[in-house]
């Protein structure tokens, strides 16, 4: 317990074939990735997690077909409920191009954030239209911009130049990143952000991912030594001191 994730972000994959699988619609897995959600926030709170970054629908989805894609938007809708946050003390965050989320559900996204701004245990952000290179890409042209305008000098730009011009900007990196499903990829997902987290994969489907799942995922970043460039006999004579 004294090395919980301060941040741990999750590519929430499955949902689709949970249902396929069960010879159910498509929508009816992402409404069981619902529950998943709920309980896994939860847990995180108790656990002492302070930021949980969920990857929840990406740029590249809006190529789904018209009938899933409206489902999910309103199932973005009716999840928001304030129970999952208030009950735990929760925040509600968005990063991603809000400009082609529909208004409602942009309206709705925008009053939870309010109405949870207060809340303290936890952050829980939602990745929801997001691309990592449209997120760099935008950094990118903000950056020349401003070089333009002259109120940036190019010889100034470093790391901390984009981080502070990420969506992402007001929390930390993720120490730990895990995906669910069985895909070995990072689906354009935090890619600036994740440059030192320690990655998770497992075979389980969103939908069924369980609080003694996210332990496992837990216990095995616990059981990895983080060491940024250093050597190991480095960073086992810093944590002597």
């Amino acid at each position: 317990m004294n090395r919980i994730p301060q941040h741990i972000a999750i590519i929430m994959d499955g949902n689709g074939r949970w249902a396929t699988e069960r010879g159910k619609e498509r929508s009816y897995g992402h409404q069981a990735g619902v529950d998943a959600v709920r309980r896994i926030t939860s847990e995180c709170t108790r656990l002492g997690v302070k930021f949980l970054t969920l990857y929840t629908f990406s740029t590249e989805n809006w190529n789904r077909p018209a009938d899933e894609v409206a489902a999910l938007m309103g199932l973005v809708l009716t999840s928001l409920e304030d129970e999952i946050f208030m009950k735990n003390n929760v925040r509600f965050r968005v990063v991603g191009d809000r400009s082609r989320i529909p208004e409602m559900v942009n309206k709705k996204l925008a009053e939870t954030e309010a109405h949870t701004a207060d809340n303290s245990a936890m952050t829980m952000v939602v990745a929801l239209s997001y691309s990592s290179r449209l997120e760099l890409t935008r950094v990118a042209q903000q950056i020349a911009q401003e070089v333009k305008d002259g109120k940036l000098d190019v010889n100034d730009i470093n790391e901390d130049t984009v981080d502070k011009r990420l969506w992402t900007n007001f929390m930390p990196d993720p120490e730990l990143l895990i995906r669910t499903g069985g895909e070995l990829r990072i689906s354009n997902y935090l890619l600036w952000q994740i440059a030192y987290s320690e990655l998770y994969f497992c075979d389980t489907y969103w939908p069924d991912f369980s609080e003694e799942d996210l332990h496992k995922a837990i216990a095995s970043y616990q059981n990895r030594q983080r060491r940024f460039g250093k050597t190991e006999a480095q960073v086992e004579a810093e944590e002597k001191k």
